[in-house]
């Protein structure tokens, strides 16, 4: 391998991103990706990517700003981050997105209702539409940014898992790999999160430990937590302990939802002492926490004419799929609610009463104690509510279960740097995407906030790593 000016570990959306920004800067770019294939878990998702004040947002009557995206976005992690950090974020998730669409991003001018949908959503916790979804989704996002890679001639080498970062005097070197030095000016850490590594998970994220064997992951196989091991070499902090998205599923779903499928729209979870407890459709931001508060594993409840009603083309949330579940015993029935109470060892009489005061209410439009009908509305959804009212009637085990991402990773500035354990920048070392800490947040904010952190901060960290490259040749210039 030859010498390069910046050297991006990770080929997902952060580190395809990074490589385009610092390339567009004039910086010579290599990738080194730890797997066989590019795209990360980007490519893995909706490609749904959450900004404010864009073009499709102003095409729609949606009035937006950065400004307002900031005040959400920190009034919902309860400022417990860094306000600078987060600022710069929000100020260039717009530009962002209006770069991707430069680059060949389709995202469609019109309303969403679902993240299979393209067009705009409102999918999380957002106080306005801001969920921009792509056609072709995460795999339509990883395509448009490799095109761009090839044309701007940025050398990519896959099935190369570097193993370690040259650090001397608080100044990257460059990167190990093979036992070889690989030297660079900058160096950006891209490489994802840590999902697939139980022992980190351990010490980073225990509360996934929770679920036990219900848990399964959608992050990319290479989330394998590399960036910790490089904070420990480069003396690097680590912020966003016990942070990440774990979504709330039931024991069936073992995919994400655009091939598990989803629950039946008419449904009522119910906890350990027989009460309904919560609105079904509150942002999956939030809805591990009460989930939480109320056991930590609750009942998801529905009847056969829901069961009839699931679409079909789904690994899992399928008609037959639960049917047959049914009969093995891992999804509870029965042909009434009271044998079924029984089964689930909850009182009979709580469970039969929660049902019929949802019976009463929903399918009306009505829901005075969760406001559902409300939430639903506030998504675009406004078909009416079935009653859970036709046997046999279904229970299935539901408890936060789906590892989506985790949000420890390293500290970095508003100019994607990392800073070492005493605050002070590690020269010519960047992160970004779930490698890079201090975005995500303890809440997850609104829907593709995980990849509109990836790309806007991947960008952010090739800009400045290009920069401060080409800073370094100068000196090294003059010094000569």
């Amino acid at each position: 391998m030859n010498n390069w000016d910046v050297i991006v570990i990770g080929a997902g959306g952060a580190g395809l991103a990074a490589a385009i920004s610092a390339a567009e800067q004039g910086a010579r770019v290599v990738i080194l990706e730890s797997e066989k294939e590019i795209g990360g878990s980007t490519q893995l998702s909706a490609g749904m990517f959450t900004a404010a004040n864009t073009s499709v947002q102003r095409a729609l009557g949606v009035e937006d700003s950065a400004e307002r995206f900031f005040q959400h976005y920190m009034d919902l992690n309860q400022w417990r981050l860094r306000p600078g950090l987060i600022k710069r974020f929000c100020d260039e998730s717009g530009p962002t997105l209006e770069w991707l669409i430069t680059l060949g991003v389709d995202f469609p001018a019109k309303f969403s209702t679902n993240a299979h949908d393209p067009g705009l959503m409102q999918a999380g916790v957002e106080d306005v539409w801001r969920g921009h979804v792509p056609k072709d989704q995460g795999y339509g996002l990883v395509t448009a940014l490799n095109q761009q890679r090839l044309a701007k001639g940025i050398d990519l080498f896959l099935d190369n898992r570097v193993e370690d970062l040259v650090v001397e005097d608080g100044q990257v070197r460059g990167i190990r790999i093979g036992g070889e030095l690989i030297e660079a000016s900058a160096v950006i850490v891209a490489s994802g999160g840590f999902a697939h590594n139980s022992h980190l998970r351990r010490l980073y994220y225990p509360e996934t430990l929770e679920a036990g064997e219900d848990l399964f992951i959608v992050a990319a196989p290479g989330s394998r937590g590399d960036h910790i091991r490089f904070a420990e070499s480069s003396n690097a902090a680590l912020t966003g302990h016990g942070q990440g998205l774990l979504m709330v599923t039931s024991y069936i779903q073992r995919l994400h939802h655009w091939q598990s499928g989803f629950p039946p729209r008419s449904r009522i979870y119910i906890n350990q002492a027989g009460d309904r407890f919560m609105n079904e459709d509150i942002p999956y931001a939030v809805s591990p926490g009460i989930v939480r508060d109320n056991g930590g594993s609750v009942w998801n409840v529905f009847d056969e004419k829901a069961r009839n009603a699931l679409p079909d083309g789904y690994a899992h949330w399928n008609k037959e799929r639960i049917e047959q579940d049914a009969r093995a015993g891992y999804m509870l029935s029965a042909d009434t609610l009271e044998e079924l109470a029984a089964k689930m060892h909850v009182p009979a009489d709580h469970l039969t009463a929660a049902v019929a005061r949802w019976n009463e209410q929903l399918p009306n439009g009505q829901d005075p104690d969760f406001l559902r009908q409300a939430t639903m509305q506030n998504k675009g959804d406004t078909k009416p509510l079935e009653p859970i009212a036709h046997p046999p009637y279904y229970a299935a085990r539901t408890c936060p279960a789906e590892l989506v991402c985790t949000h420890t990773g390293l500290t970095i500035d508003t100019e994607a740097r990392v800073c070492d354990v005493r605050g002070a920048v590690i020269k010519g070392l960047y992160a970004a995407g779930e490698a890079g800490g201090g975005v995500l947040g303890n809440r997850y904010v609104g829907g593709g906030n995980s990849i509109a952190n990836a790309l806007t901060i991947g960008r952010i960290a090739g800009v400045s790593a290009a920069r401060d490259a080409a800073q370094n040749v100068e000196q090294s210039t003059a010094a000569g």
